[in-house]
């Protein structure tokens, strides 16, 4: 299956949400929307509204050892808050590991690999890719290449 549009989201705080166009192999990517310490629901569906992405990809994530609970429950929410207005806007949803899309990609944990490679397949996008923290934009851009070429 071909898609017009693929939305992909790095979740938490600090990810970003990446807008993935295939025919044209063009992305748009941004931070997180965050508003009163929790993800900003109304401003990412206002995001998906002016989007339209036909399909969406959600980075699944587990805790780690050595995380806070009060930092992991204040994560999961925010992991849940994205899948609820993605699924509420009826898009189709699609949950995956890290460990999968990177291998896709031969990238480990190192998110300046993945800021790399970003930059390395849009070079014209260095606005969305050229800061260091930047690396949630990357990866969300990534993870959308990916559904887009592997998610049928």
């Amino acid at each position: 299956m071909s898609y017009k549009c693929v939305c992909a989201v790095d979740p938490g705080l600090t990810g970003a949400v990446a807008f993935y166009f295939p025919a044209t192999d063009n992305v748009s990517a941004f931070d997180m929307p965050v508003a009163g310490g929790n993800v900003d629901c109304s401003t990412f569906n206002a995001m998906l509204e002016q989007w339209r992405p036909d399909v969406s990809c959600v980075e699944q994530v587990a805790s780690r050892p050595g995380q806070g609970v009060s930092s992991m429950f204040k994560f999961g929410c925010g992991y849940g808050m994205v899948q609820g207005v993605i699924q509420a806007r009826s898009i189709p949803l699609h949950l995956v590991t890290p460990q999968r899309w990177k291998k896709h990609f031969r990238l480990d944990s190192d998110k300046e690999k993945s800021r790399a490679l970003a930059l390395r397949f849009w070079p014209a996008r260095s606005d969305l890719f050229g800061r260091k923290k930047d690396n949630g934009r990357a990866e969300a851009a990534l993870l959308a290449k990916f559904a887009a070429q592997m998610i049928a």
